[in-house]
């Protein structure tokens, strides 16, 4: 690393940290990543974690693996706790760190709405440690439900709540309801199978309103194929741990509520005095990426607001590796004296699985769903995945599934 040259500090190994450092290979830039942890993670395979499918390992790698070869990249793993935009300086946990331009790329965490019962007692599902612990919950539900005498509250035990219509709850219910009908219920021959019950409670009137409705009409009718119980309207007000109290006065006895009913920027993009926030605690930023009176601050991904054809750019990987290599783009143009480009989205399409052979796809206008939709999904996650030896493990995870009917991750493991 060179002195003389400018820094760029990037906060955050996700999707648009780890693009745009890539992107700032070979630029006369020192490049700094900072993260709380030492791995960039494949966020769309997290349910697989959480319904014994694959390994965490399989879908993370670590940060200095990846970049081990860029000559201009430094790692530093600590937690940032806020910027000082006056003085172009970065807090950590470690101590300050300064820089020339800034790259925010902090992601999102589960928005619990406010609901704190559900935030004590529920599972959001944005990282390793909340993928095990749901794994956890399911494997040792099964075997408290060996254990209880009390019909009720074996049934209660054997009862998944979904909470979330979009893609993350439609691919987990699709996932855990796989799980317990064609692997559990040769682990646990004396529970009764009628006992179990996944559900997938969606405030609004249909599913994955990303895309059209009849791909979201086509998900509903594979899940209920499935035997996951799809409900609409049905919005979610309280969990205690037992009972899942829903908006109408209906209670669920259940032990299991995974929610995956919204997002929000992370808790940092709150702490920016000065920086206007919109919807979800998102940074509003230009069109260029940068923050308005701060040209050398740049947001990308789940942090940014920005509007496309009227709505918000959604949270979700394409937006941020597509804004992470015109922010890199600009970093360069500003070095280089030149002013910054505006960034324009392109929306690849939306893909969504829901189970062994079923998934529906809207790439560039075409819709379709089944078998072919499942093996483009396939193909797809394949190849973003980084690192060969991910690609392979998962691979083999996935047809030792299809082939055997078996998920190789039935563990319990300690918290």
């Amino acid at each position: 690393m060179t002195a003389a040259r400018p820094t760029v500090v990037i906060v955050g190994a996700g999707f648009g940290g780890l693009r745009a450092a890539k992107a700032l290979r070979g630029a006369p830039v020192n490049v700094v990543l900072v993260d709380r942890h030492n791995y960039h993670l494949f966020q769309p395979l997290l349910y697989q974690v959480a319904t014994a499918g694959v390994e965490p390992g399989q879908i993370a790698r670590p940060v200095r693996a990846i970049l081990r070869a860029q000559k201009n990249f430094e790692f530093r793993l600590c937690e940032a706790t806020g910027v000082h935009l006056a003085q172009r300086r970065l807090d950590t946990a470690v101590g300050p760190l300064s820089y020339d331009y800034l790259i925010l790329a902090i992601g999102g965490e589960t928005n619990f709405f406010g609901l704190d019962g559900i935030r004590r007692h529920g599972f959001g599902l944005k990282d390793i440690s909340d993928a095990v612990k749901i794994r956890n919950r399911v494997l040792e539900s099964f075997e408290l439900a060996m254990l209880e005498p009390d019909a009720e509250r074996r049934r209660a035990h054997l009862t998944f709540v979904v909470v979330g219509g979009g893609p993350t709850g439609v691919e987990m219910a699709g996932s855990l309801a796989e799980l317990i009908r064609l692997v559990l219920v040769k682990d646990y021959p004396r529970l009764n199978l009628n006992d179990t019950r996944v559900l997938l409670l969606e405030a609004n009137n249909r599913l994955l309103t990303a895309m059209p409705p009849k791909l979201g009409l086509a998900a509903g009718d594979t899940l209920w194929h499935k035997h996951v119980e799809v409900r609409f309207g049905a919005s979610v007000v309280d969990f205690d741990g037992e009972r899942v109290c829903l908006k109408s006065g209906e209670v669920i006895p259940a032990r299991t509520l995974v929610w995956a009913a919204g997002a929000q920027a992370c808790t940092l993009s709150a702490g920016l005095d000065g920086l206007a926030t919109a919807r979800q605690g998102r940074i509003v930023v230009q069109e260029t990426l940068q923050v308005p009176g701060h040209p050398e601050v740049f947001v990308i991904g789940d942090a940014a607001y920005m509007e496309h054809d009227g709505q918000p750019l959604p949270m979700m990987a394409p937006v941020a590796i597509q804004q992470a290599e015109t922010a890199a783009a600009n970093v360069r143009r500003l070095v280089a004296g030149q002013p910054p480009v505006a960034f324009r989205y392109k929306n690849p399409g939306e893909l969504a699985t829901i189970g062994r052979n079923a998934a529906v796809a809207h790439v560039r206008g075409i819709q379709f769903k089944g078998f072919v939709a499942w093996v483009v999904w396939l193909v797809v996650h394949l190849i973003q995945l980084i690192g060969f030896r991910n690609k392979m493990f998962v691979m083999m995870s996935w047809a030792w599934d299809y082939f055997f009917y078996e998920r190789a991750v039935r563990l319990i493991t300690p918290r």
